[in-house]
């Protein structure tokens, strides 16, 4: 593999490990209630479908079931993870939340894509 391809491997792994590093963290509650509580689902939502976009990019953007399937899985580890830090708890739920970032990601890349391929053809006519 060329060292450009194997490179393309590393924002998806550097956010893995930022991931990896906030989850570990006990207790990341800024006391600000639902508004915190909403904060952080719209964060989690974001960082996963960053995750996919990145492992979409790093994959060709040829494979984008096998993106979500390394992020659904790597989501699936953190909330595990979040079951022995002190103050965190691992959630289904939270699982979720995780796969609707990807399922967000995954819509915007589509109408980006669609988007391009309307317009070049406008500018072929």
């Amino acid at each position: 593999m060329a060292p450009a391809r194997i490179a393309a491997f590393a924002p998806p792994l550097a956010l893995m490990g930022v991931i990896y590093f906030l989850s570990a963290q006990p207790d990341l509650n800024s006391g600000l209630g639902l508004v915190d509580e909403i904060g952080r689902k719209l964060v989690h939502m974001a960082e996963y479908g960053l995750l996919w976009w990145l492992w979409c990019r790093a994959l060709g953007f040829r494979r984008p079931i096998l993106a979500a399937v390394i992020t659904l899985a790597y989501a699936a580890t953190d909330e595990f993870h979040q079951t022995f830090v002190h103050g965190r708890v691992g959630s289904p739920v939270d699982w979720a939340i995780d796969g609707a970032g990807v399922a967000v990601a995954w819509a915007l890349t589509a109408m980006w894509a669609r988007s391009r391929q309307s317009s070049d053809v406008s500018r072929q006519l």
